[in-house]
């Protein structure tokens, strides 16, 4: 046969496809395609009869759909219009019994709508396939195999996609889920590293979710975790978190230096964490996280102080061998501790070590006398125990300060937890020594409740789900709640402020808190907390619904709108605008939603001249009973306003 033209080859093989004769011999229509292909192996340009090939692909014979379906790969991008000629026949492919043919339309479907498609359309094609059901081993390890080349995609979207996928349609094979994690170490390393904050928060998320399953997975590149100084606090929170996950023998003494620089950043919070970070890898590196812990008590800093005696109240309760170091560090720094938490760790460290502490009834003395100023009433009650638990190990240097203490508890202390407390232990002493030890003579540590706080290694399979979606970034339970307000168009910007409205003001003057905090709930109504409308949603949203239920309340004399709002957020109603204070008439409109999702808007309206407030409320659902109840958390808390400011 003579050499011919790319053209002439063309145009032969295309009038061969068309050829109703060559149509009807299986085996010779076959050996055309084959040329087809290998003529397009070749490097001919073989585009021309994308048709024809397209016409060629509804067939039984598997052997001439895997060529078409090559060729149609191959060509698509070329002729995208085209290729979508072929999708009613890879539809119903895709549901053939044969597992093969199921398999390889997939494979070609995939092929010809993701080369077409951006990163974002790619992430959602792989998201949609997680509804898709393999009918056999092979199908399945036919899709993980076409998928594969997606695990090393650019777009950090598309590589949590795919990793997702393999991971549930692995769900039986733990080796490959494995392999699959193994893989995109590098993808995840690279997004924590990124320059996108949103990007490398999220990833840092992931990291720590795989982390349950793969403890030492990412332990050989430990220095990704490193915090730079630039970095914001919300990042280099969870980078601190990472690192406690991936000491080991190895990297320890180079982690702990890492975090030890921390301690001492300008920001009292970052440095905080980092020594809460210490005393977790104390839990296995005990003697060098002391050290560094009783170094940093030297700077007499007080944040640093007092997060440190936090963490060595836990330390000894979970491993009894450094109680002898703790206690040789603790003397003298009850000087560098003002705040309640710092001092109740401080005051259990004396009462239950407090016979290896020589100047633990002194320290305690300190407190007694100046208990009358102490605000916290906790404070006071772990004094109580502790004076209480020390005496019975030095009773000659406490018997005196503890009979101060009580007679103040009982007599003058106007918290009533506190003095019932005094009480207890008045009664306690008066029944007799033995009872006392029996009661507060309990272990003063406990090594096993560590395995609590470091639960065993979690299966893939209990958290491939959540992969990829907002639940490692807010934990469970809170994005169960989130995902309660649901509707995307619901969550937006807060208003911003106009000449008509102004955002809200200050919080409630602290000497109304305590009583607007006792406004009680409504029954069986529960509201959902943090809801928030965009402004335009309310308003599309108002505009379209009738007024459920409108009623006028008495209200005289000024109105302060910073405690309404203050008082509506505690009963969670969200305030969508207000007018300024002083406004006159005045004006609030407000949003609420029930955990069945019944929305309820709101409109306040204060008329000083007629001295009353008006209601008027809107239900996106027809609900009487649910209607009264949301009434009634409002006449609450206006009543409840009403009260404080008379």
């Amino acid at each position: 046969m003579p050499y011919l033209g790319s053209e002439d080859v063309v145009k032969e093989l295309k009038k061969a496809l068309c050829n109703p004769h060559i149509q009807a011999d299986r085996l010779r229509y076959r050996n055309v395609i084959q040329r087809v292909i290998r003529y397009m192996t070749q490097g001919l340009d073989m585009s021309g009869v994308f048709m024809e090939m397209v016409k060629a692909s509804a067939t039984v014979d598997i052997v001439q759909k895997k060529l078409v379906y090559l060729y149609m790969c191959t060509y698509a991008p070329l002729k995208p219009d085209l290729a979508l000629l072929a999708i009613n026949t890879l539809c119903k492919d895709c549901s053939d019994p044969n597992p093969m043919v199921r398999g390889l339309a997939l494979r070609s479907m995939c092929s010809l709508r993701m080369s077409k498609l951006d990163q974002w359309g790619q992430a959602e094609v792989l998201n949609f396939l997680l509804r898709y059901q393999p009918r056999s081993e092979e199908e399945l390890f036919d899709i993980l195999n076409l998928l594969d080349s997606f695990l090393k995609s650019g777009s950090p979207g598309v590589v949590m996609g795919a990793t997702k996928l393999f991971l549930i349609l692995a769900k039986k094979f733990p080796h490959v889920q494995t392999d699959v994690l193994v893989r995109v170490k590098g993808p995840l390393l690279a997004a924590c590293s990124s320059e996108s904050r949103e990007l490398c928060f999220v990833a840092l998320c992931h990291v720590r979710q795989i982390l349950h399953s793969l403890p030492g997975h990412f332990s050989s590149h430990y220095k990704k975790f490193f915090c730079s100084y630039s970095e914001p606090h919300y990042i280099k929170l969870q980078k601190v978190e990472v690192l406690c996950e991936l000491v080991n023998d190895e990297n320890v003494q180079q982690v702990l230096e890492e975090l030890r620089g921390y301690c001492t950043d300008v920001s009292a919070d970052f440095a905080q964490a980092a020594i809460f970070a210490i005393g977790s890898i104390a839990r296995t590196y005990t003697d060098q996280c002391v050290q560094i812990l009783t170094e940093l008590l030297g700077l007499r800093q007080e944040h640093i102080t007092t997060v440190v005696v936090q963490t060595f109240r836990d330390l000894v309760w979970l491993c009894p061998q450094c109680t002898e170091a703790v206690c040789q560090a603790l003397p003298g720094c009850e000087e560098n501790i003002q705040d309640s938490e710092g001092k109740q760790a401080l005051i259990w460290l004396l009462g239950v070590h407090g016979e290896r502490i020589p100047n633990a009834p002194y320290v305690l003395e300190d407190f007694v006398e100046n208990v009358k100023s102490e605000t916290f009433p906790a404070v006071k009650m772990e004094l109580l125990t502790a004076l209480l638990r020390l005496f019975l190990s030095r009773p000659a240097e406490c018997q005196d300060m503890l009979g101060r203490l009580l007679y103040y508890c009982i007599e003058e202390e106007k918290d009533m937890a506190v003095r019932d407390r005094g009480l207890f232990y008045y009664r306690l002493l008066l029944v007799g020594i033995d009872e006392v030890k029996r009661i507060l003579c309990s272990p003063k540590s406990d090594p096993t409740l560590g395995l609590l706080e470091d639960p065993a290694e979690r299966p893939v399979n209990s958290w491939a789900s959540d992969f990829n979606t907002l639940v490692p970034v807010y934990g469970k339970s809170r994005w169960a709640t989130i995902s309660k307000c649901h509707g995307a168009e619901r969550c937006g910007p807060e208003l911003p402020k106009t000449s008509s409205f102004a955002a809200s003001g200050p919080l409630i003057p602290e000497e109304n808190k305590e009583r607007v905090q006792e406004v009680p709930d409504s029954g069986a109504l529960m509201l959902v907390p943090n809801l928030q409308l965009t402004a335009d949603y309310f308003e599309k949203t108002w505009l379209s619904l009738k007024v459920a239920h409108q009623q006028v309340l008495p209200w005289q004399g000024e109105f302060h709108p910073d405690t309404l709002q203050m008082a509506l957020q505690v009963v969670n109603i969200q305030t969508i605008a207000m007018s300024r204070a002083g406004a006159r008439p005045w004006k609030a409109y407000l949003s609420a939603q029930d955990d069945t999702g019944c929305l309820f808007l709101t409109e306040l309206l204060w008329k000083p001249e007629n001295s009353e407030m008006q209601i008027s409320v809107k239900q996106n659902e027809t609900r009487t009973e649910t209607l009264k109840s949301f009434i009634s958390v409002l006449e609450t808390v206006i009543g409840t306003i009403e009260e404080i400011k008379s």
